[in-house]
């Protein structure tokens, strides 16, 4: 039988946004935030031979370059102020959550609440400016040796240094306001508008080609099938639960005895969402963004990437691979879902699962229970994520019809509407309050009868 709140969610309608004043302005907050970081990648860098750029971007959309210009939303395409994305944030973060894992200070940091908290992001940033000023000092150098510049020399360094570090830590504090005033996550949001706004571009460039007879029809059907069947497939997945029975005693609340209760603690099938996905995917474009720009000097090392990583490499696709596992597991338990953390929440609230005693047991069968099903999670997210880029390399599909891309811009809406149905559910729940408070005190009211002389 649905619970209260169950059936208040399936009676929620959409037509209640009309009165739902505070979710509307965290809507348009969003917009607007999300139109001028759309407005800052048609910002060029100073002192870019444009012409030349646009010509350069043309050949390397085949390659590696494709999934630059696709997570940064074009701005890397026109070379505009968003042009490192927010790709160095994702990184820092990488990095520093590995740290906190591995050193007994940040470790200690986490378990402060809010105040870590705040200090760990603090770290976070350095981290950002140091990695964004490290990928923009090596990106000006390479588009100087790739002929990419009009008036090359030290003022160009300094000013694209500076331009694109600004560029980045702006969309940094875009992302944190969208998150904390709008409503979704910032950074996925930024992430998906950059794929969401370039799709038409490669849509039209895609039925182009099959005009022109470099695609067969065939083949493309077999994409609008296949982007079709990833989407239902994604959404079938993303909703997966494992529900794991909890039971609460009879307890006395007040001078009545509440009767035991069953409840259920769910366990996404993949509880880091999204996630492992942008982080391997961060990982992949870190070494490779500097040796794109740079042509024929980018020396032994860097072309020997280039060649061994390129997209629909063999050790491109195992290293994405396995690194799309572990940050499946690694998010998991150190961020979206901690079995200590969820095992102490149950034995303060007197809930314990059947047979399992409170406590370290508790804690060892729910990591037992999660590791068992992020084997299926996270070859979910390697197959998704795999497949279309093997059958995308095979008939040179646009990056944006790649299973990453997909990935991000299904989780990313189911994740946003989500929030959109329980801002509205509390408003709705908000509105049942006040009017109960209202028949309460009209209730309340006595009739005064006629006053004795």
């Amino acid at each position: 039988m649905a619970s209260a709140v169950e059936q208040m969610a399936a009676n929620t309608s959409w037509s209640a946004l009309a009165s739902a004043t505070d979710l509307r302005k965290r809507i348009f907050y969003t917009l607007a935030l999300l139109c001028i970081f759309r407005l800052g990648t048609f910002i060029p860098v100073p002192g870019i031979d444009g012409q030349a750029l646009r010509d350069f971007m043309e050949g390397a959309q085949a390659g590696i370059g494709g999934i630059l210009t696709m997570f940064t939303g074009g701005a890397l395409g026109r070379m505009g102020i968003f042009a490192l994305g927010i790709m160095p944030y994702i990184s820092a973060s990488i990095i520093v959550q590995l740290m906190a894992s591995m050193v007994p200070a940040l470790e200690q940091l986490k378990k402060e609440g809010e105040q870590g908290r705040k200090k760990i992001n603090q770290y976070t940033r350095y981290g950002t400016v140091f990695l964004a000023t490290f990928q923009a000092y090596g990106l000006a150098v390479s588009l100087e040796a790739g002929d990419l510049v009009t008036d090359p020399g030290w003022y160009f360094r300094a000013s694209t240094v500076i331009t694109l570090v600004g560029g980045t830590m702006f969309l940094m504090w875009l992302g944190e306001q969208i998150t904390a005033r709008g409503i979704g996550n910032g950074i996925s949001l930024i992430i998906f508008v950059g794929i969401i706004a370039e799709v038409p571009a490669a849509l039209a460039q895609f039925f182009a080609s099959g005009r022109s007879g470099a695609i067969s029809p065939a083949v493309i059907i077999g994409v609008i099938f296949m982007v079709v069947a990833l989407i239902t497939f994604v959404v079938f997945m993303e909703r997966a639960l494992r529900k794991i029975t909890i039971q609460y005693p009879r307890r006395q609340v007040g001078m009545k005895m509440s009767e035991a209760q069953n409840s259920h603690l769910p366990v996404k099938v993949n509880p880091a969402g999204v996630i492992p996905a942008i982080f391997a995917s961060s990982l992949l474009l870190l070494p490779v963004t500097i040796s794109t720009f740079s042509g024929q000097d980018s020396g032994p090392v860097m072309s020997t990437l280039l060649a061994y990583f390129g997209p629909g490499q063999p050790l491109y696709l195992l290293f994405f691979a396995a690194m799309i596992v572990f940050f499946a597991y690694f998010y998991t338990f150190n961020v979206s879902f901690k079995p200590d953390d969820v095992a102490e929440n149950l034995k303060k609230q007197n809930g314990f699962v059947p047979g399992i005693r409170p406590g370290k047991r508790t804690s060892e069968y729910l990591e037992y229970v999660v590791n068992r099903v992020l084997v299926l999670g996270s070859a979910y997210l390697a197959f998704v994520c795999l497949l279309p880029e093997i059958i995308r390399n095979q008939f040179a599909i646009p990056f944006y019809f790649g299973g990453t891309s997909v990935l991000i811009v299904v989780s990313v809406t189911m994740d946003t509407i989500q929030q959109v149905q329980s801002h509205l559910l509390a408003h709705q729940y908000e509105g049942l309050i006040q009017k109960s408070q209202l028949r309460g005190k009209g209730k309340g009211r006595k009739k005064r009868g006629p006053q004795r002389r």
